[in-house]
């Protein structure tokens, strides 16, 4: 949104991007996260899957307001309202 002129950064984009993401961890999709997302008894939409699936994998909790997400049992959850 920052190209639209509908947010204001302050500074570089770039300049900015890197400290508002200090200390920030990206987690790839791996081929062990991708099977386990099809692997999941889990509704079909993909990206859902490719974020439980992380959580379950890297043995994260996963904070979502999604009540399809929330409970799923074998991935830890964090109710996010």
């Amino acid at each position: 949104m920052h190209h639209r002129a509908r947010i204001e950064i302050l500074g570089e984009l770039t300049a900015w991007v890197t400290h508002a993401t200090a200390g920030i961890k990206e987690a790839v999709l791996t081929h062990e996260i991708m099977v386990a997302a099809r692997q999941l008894s889990l509704h079909r939409d993909p990206a859902d899957r490719m974020l439980a699936a992380t959580a379950l994998v890297l043995d994260l909790t996963l904070v979502t307001a999604d009540e399809r997400l929330l409970g799923l049992g074998t991935v830890r959850t964090l109710a996010n309202r």
